[in-house]
């Protein structure tokens, strides 16, 4: 559905208000909290230039626009999306996801998701404690990131993996480890990246380094697992998490200076460099599209019977080419 937009203009006794309130009395059929969210979303402008902080006090004559998107069926619906299924049983199924499918429905993707395309495979049968909007779902990846995930198709293993992820491995039954390809070389070639991390004030959508305190604890462990030109341009690395939060993977990087390739967020700053590379590794890098990450493999114990369940996924194609052009580059 097409969303709302609504434009209005401040006037002389209106002045001085924060945009949020001054929203909720202009439309009152909205709270004064979802217009809140909205402006952090970046939903709001005043003439023309977008507002992402609630308390802006709006101006005489400004133009004042809000952009309302049109609500949505809450109900994700099947969708014959084909899956690859790694592994399946009648508590757990685990697939390789691949790049540009969103895990579950959200503002912005109500369909073509994870959650549509296991509805339509698994029927009634995804557990129900993640909500309507994420059945089943324990875990996530985000939508260009590739690789293993477990879904539970019951309440019990919902329980039982949900204790696993929330231990992160510290207690061995757990193991995920992914694989990124870097700007340059980490000067410790295996070494532990710890930062809190939380949304960007400026941009909700991004997260960043924050202060203790002022954030989620994180870590990653991390190993250079190859450096991969002569001129230390780019390597292959290994990463190992303790903790599983947003963009983990990609903030940590980028914040000791090797951010993932083909990461337009979180490395924007070394776009320049690409044109460092070989003309091979230039074309496979513009058709990877993304950055370059895949949670290649995946560990738990299976949360009914015990067994200890082991997966990997060998490098999407994209990926491999990358890797092999920067190898001969």
């Amino acid at each position: 559905m097409s969303p709302n937009v609504r434009t209005f203009t401040v006037s002389d006794e209106e002045a001085g208000d924060r945009i949020d309130r001054y929203l909720s009395l202009k439309l009152n059929d909205l709270s004064r909290s979802r217009f809140k969210a909205l402006v952090k979303e970046g939903q709001a402008a005043a003439n023309g230039v977008k507002i992402l902080e609630p308390n802006y006090r709006v101006k005489q004559g400004e133009q004042i626009s809000i952009v309302i998107p049109e609500p949505e069926d809450p109900v994700p619906k099947p969708e014959n999306i084909p899956l690859s299924v790694v592994f399946e049983d009648d508590d757990v199924i685990v697939i390789d996801k691949p790049a540009g499918m969103v895990v579950h429905p959200a503002a912005g993707n109500w369909s073509g998701t994870l959650v549509n395309a296991l509805i339509s495979h698994c029927g009634d049968s995804l557990s129900g404690v993640g909500g309507v909007r994420r059945p089943g779902i324990v875990h996530r990846l985000d939508k260009e990131t590739t690789g293993l995930m477990v879904v539970a198709k019951n309440d019990r293993a919902h329980a039982g993996l949900s204790e696993q992820f929330a231990a992160h491995g510290r207690d061995g039954r757990m193991h995920r480890r992914y694989q990124a390809i870097v700007w340059g070389v980490p000067e410790r070639r295996k070494g532990t990246v710890e930062a809190y991390l939380g949304r960007k004030q400026a941009n909700r959508q991004k997260m960043a380094v924050l202060k203790e305190g002022s954030g989620k604890h994180a870590i990653t462990h991390y190993e250079v697992l190859q450096v991969l030109s002569d001129s230390a341009r780019a390597s292959l690395i290994a990463c190992i998490l303790e903790t599983g939060r947003t963009h983990q993977i990609r903030v940590h990087m980028a914040h000791i200076g090797h951010p993932l390739l083909g990461d337009t967020v979180y490395g924007a700053h070394f776009a320049a460099s690409a044109r460092t590379l070989s003309e091979p590794a230039q074309a496979r890098l513009a058709d990877l599209g993304r950055q370059a990450l895949h949670a290649g493999e995946l560990g738990f114990e299976h949360p009914l019977s015990g067994q200890q369940m082991r997966f990997e996924s060998p490098l999407p194609d994209d990926m491999a080419a990358l890797l092999n052009a920067l190898r001969s580059g």
